[in-house]
């Protein structure tokens, strides 16, 4: 009889993985199809570390944003998410604690999922695992940190806030990354790992202050969040209760600048970082290349634009350019010369299929 127990077990657990795996991969372009693109073309355990990785990332994520829920109900809520890293039965007990999380209904799908993410992330090695856990509970724990500081709704104040605040939802994502690329991929070694490590953070977080400039209504208005720092709104004359004013907006938008060029420098950063990839990494090159190439496009939108400002506005680059950086990413990323051609060449201008390299800058 125990031996048979013990088989029912190991086939119960390997129908638990199977079904944790597959839902996991069918969530990820629901919930991010940027990311979606780059995770698919990771290699094994790898892949599976950084869909894990990312897919409790946005659980977390989707806590932080939920508009009914206030920082009381919050706060116990992310330290039930990080006490599913202990096991699974605190990870199967989580989805019913958090059924008040509202948002977009792919992310309430995954929260109300949440005991599947874990189960993919416990069939990670324990290294990974070790990996994931560290750098999500440094991302969890500033969280808590500004949802309990602005129980109101986040008010950014000052530009050191807004970097501590992107070191948290995304400097800390760079890391974990740079950490995982040393664990599966044997030419990152230490040498070219220590490198990498000082550039990470200004990777991510580049990711991170292009999405907050391009969704600055949205934030405002749907997740009663501001991120632009209300010094510089002072600045110019505004402030966060005028920061979608159209009278203010002349004011708004100069305000902004400050934020694009920490944009442009933290995305130079992340060139520098990708660049030190590993040619033939080219997965990983791939997985970096194209977030930072629509991140890089995103912002000389937004750079000639007022539209993140306005209700219903935004700033979005044209699926033919989209389309256009795929296939030239796929192409070039083994080139350290024409990936820095790329760059430059989305820095000033659309991209068109055309462009296939260097030569036709």
């Amino acid at each position: 009889m125990p031996l048979r127990s013990s088989g029912s077990s190991a086939i119960a657990d390997a129908i638990v993985r199977r079904d944790a795996r597959r839902f996991s991969e069918a969530i990820l372009p629901r919930v991010s199809r940027t990311f979606a693109l780059g995770i698919r073309v990771l290699p094994g355990a790898l892949g599976h570390a950084v869909l894990s990785a990312y897919l409790v990332c946005r659980v977390a994520d989707t806590v932080e944003d939920a508009p009914a829920m206030t920082p009381e109900e919050k706060t116990p809520l992310f330290d039930a998410l990080l006490r599913c890293f202990d096991g699974p039965d605190a990870a199967e007990s989580f989805p019913a604690l958090a059924a008040r999380v509202t948002g977009e209904p792919a992310h309430v799908e995954l929260v109300r999922h949440a005991d599947l993410v874990f189960a993919h992330f416990h069939a990670l090695p324990p290294r990974t695992r070790d990996v994931v856990r560290r750098w999500v509970t440094e991302m969890v724990l500033g969280m808590r940190k500004f949802v309990a500081r602005y129980p109101d709704g986040i008010r950014i104040r000052t530009i050191e806030e807004f970097r501590e605040y992107c070191y948290y939802v995304a400097g800390t994502v760079g890391y974990l990354l740079t950490d995982l690329w040393h664990e599966h991929a044997p030419s990152v070694g230490a040498e070219r790992y220590a490198r990498l490590r000082e550039r990470c953070r200004a990777f991510a977080e580049a990711l991170q202050t292009v999405n907050i400039l391009k969704d600055v209504a949205h934030d405002a208005r749907v997740e009663n969040a501001i991120y632009v720092p209300e010094e510089l709104l002072h600045a110019h004359g505004s402030a966060h209760a005028t920061l979608l004013d159209p009278a203010r907006e002349p004011a708004n938008r100069a305000a902004l600048d400050r934020l694009v060029a920490l944009a442009a420098s933290d995305l130079d950063e992340a060139r520098d970082y990708l660049l030190l990839l590993p040619r033939r990494a080219s997965a990983i090159r791939l997985f970096c290349l194209l977030p930072v190439l629509f991140a890089q496009a995103t912002l000389r939108e937004l750079a000639r634009s007022s539209a993140m400002l306005r209700p219903g506005g935004g700033v979005k680059i044209s699926r033919r350019e989209v389309r256009a950086l795929l296939v030239a990413s796929v192409l070039l990323v083994r080139s350290n010369a024409a990936v820095r051609w790329l760059f430059e060449r989305v820095r000033h201008a659309p991209f068109p299929l055309r462009a296939a390299g260097p030569r036709s800058a």
